[in-house]
């Protein structure tokens, strides 16, 4: 696999494979993602169990918007957000998601999951997002850059084996819970 640098990034951007980007978003070796208007948080209460073997998901509630317009992440809460910027990923393109170190820096934390296989296509990506810090709530706007995406190129995936006919997030177009191992 090849690393995609600038030049190629920004015919990603032009020719449609990252829809709701611009130029503007380019760096040298990454695309700026944005959150979406769609930010989910584990449900409060008493604890519950979740057995993830048999595909049961964690209770996930829809975080209304401040008065600002944005979302207030308190410390320890975990959170899931879609992205503005939807994917059409062909088959010989993978990507790969980092947290700006700006917001690492402040203590908000992406966990887990990054990765985005060919074919991952008409759907915005669900990031994992947790406020690590004890005693500060971090503020969180849609629009506001989030990430970066990193993007590499390698040998075409066949149709059967791409994420387009094996994938179950593809056509999510707000933050999606877990779906349950396959």
């Amino acid at each position: 696999m090849s690393l995609l640098t600038h030049n190629e990034l920004l015919e990603l951007v032009i020719s449609g494979v990252l829809e709701n980007s611009a130029p503007e978003h380019v760096n040298a070796a990454s695309i700026d993602i944005r959150m979406g208007d769609s930010l989910l948080v584990e449900q409060p209460g008493r604890y519950s169990w979740c057995d993830l073997s048999k595909k049961q998901v964690p209770p996930m509630r829809l975080l209304e918007k401040d008065a600002d317009g944005g979302w207030s992440l308190y410390p320890g809460d975990f959170a899931l957000v879609n992205t503005m910027e939807v994917f059409h990923l062909p088959a010989d393109i993978a990507a790969e998601y980092k947290l700006k170190s700006s917001l690492a820096r402040a203590g908000l934390n992406h966990m887990l999951a990054g990765w985005v296989d060919p074919g991952f296509h008409d759907a915005t990506l669900t990031l994992e997002l947790k406020n690590e810090l004890k005693h500060t709530i971090l503020k969180l706007h849609p629009g506001m850059k989030i990430g970066q995406m990193v993007f590499w190129r390698g040998e075409p995936v066949p149709a059967h084996a791409s994420y387009a006919a094996r994938g179950q997030y593809n056509g999510q177009k707000d933050a999606t819970p877990s779906r349950g191992l396959r």
